[in-house]
């Protein structure tokens, strides 16, 4: 299936690992030229260079999300570099876990500035292009913790922060010929997730909960985020998907 995005520009923040550098490959394997941002510089360029090896169009950006500077800098480098920018992952995100009553305001205000922030600050830098060209795609990287997980009110407000947002902005952009979603992961096997001390645990838990008997990997979640990305997908405005193999509650 053409999934019409070949030639187009995206940007994934968040980029250098995981879910991130998962659907900066795939991405690019549509034919997508692909601005890989993250705060490690050097596992963007990784990615990035992965993506040239095999005949694919990437450059690697630093870039802290939460800054909006910075994100003005990866925005013009993008653009510099490939001419426009199309599509836009807002995937940058990480945990700060810790039970309410301990949790510091530091820890608080370092998921949200990341998350929520980060995807307001990335969506305003590249909206003004896609609406001049009448085309765009923003996917915001939300979770199935919205339904709520103890140690995660930081993570999980945050993320449904995400889900507002993203229902918003669709309304305000669909005029525009841009599309703005979400896409929820469940539990997925990522390097990141499988280097938590409590991993094992985490897995088996995350195991005899999912409908489907296995969990996710970060094609699974990839794969789900570049069709949201694609011209196939220009009827869906607004919604969230949930790529969970079926779980929803914790």
């Amino acid at each position: 299936m053409d999934l019409g995005i070949n030639g187009r520009v995206a940007v994934v923040t968040g980029g250098a690992r995981g879910i991130g550098a998962e659907t900066a490959r795939v991405l690019a394997a549509e034919g997508a030229k692909l601005v890989v941002s993250d705060i490690d510089l050097a596992a963007a360029e990784a990615v990035a260079r992965e993506i040239q090896g095999l005949g694919g169009h990437a450059i690697a950006v630093r870039c802290d999300v939460a800054n909006e500077a910075e994100v003005g800098q990866m925005a013009a480098a993008g653009i510099e570099a490939f001419g426009a920018i199309d599509i836009l992952i807002n995937n940058a995100g990480f945990n700060r876990d810790r039970y309410l009553t301990k949790m510091a305001e530091t820890e608080w205000d370092a998921v949200m500035d990341v998350v929520l922030k980060g995807a307001f600050h990335c969506s305003r830098a590249v909206l003004p292009g896609m609406m001049e060209r009448k085309w765009g795609r923003i996917v915001n990287i939300a979770s199935r913790s919205v339904f709520g997980n103890p140690g995660q009110t930081n993570y999980s407000a945050a993320k449904m922060g995400l889900i507002g947002f993203t229902r918003a902005l669709s309304l305000e952009q669909a005029k525009y010929g841009i599309t703005v979603n979400a896409v929820a992961p469940g539990f997925v096997e990522t390097d990141a997730m499988r280097a938590l001390p409590t991993y094992p645990k985490l897995r088996e838990l995350a195991l005899a909960k999912n409908p489907v008997g296995f969990l996710g990997a970060p094609d699974d979640l990839a794969s789900a985020i570049t069709f949201m990305a694609s011209e196939r997908a220009r009827y869906i405005t607004g919604v969230t998907l949930y790529v969970t193999g079926g779980r929803f509650s914790s």
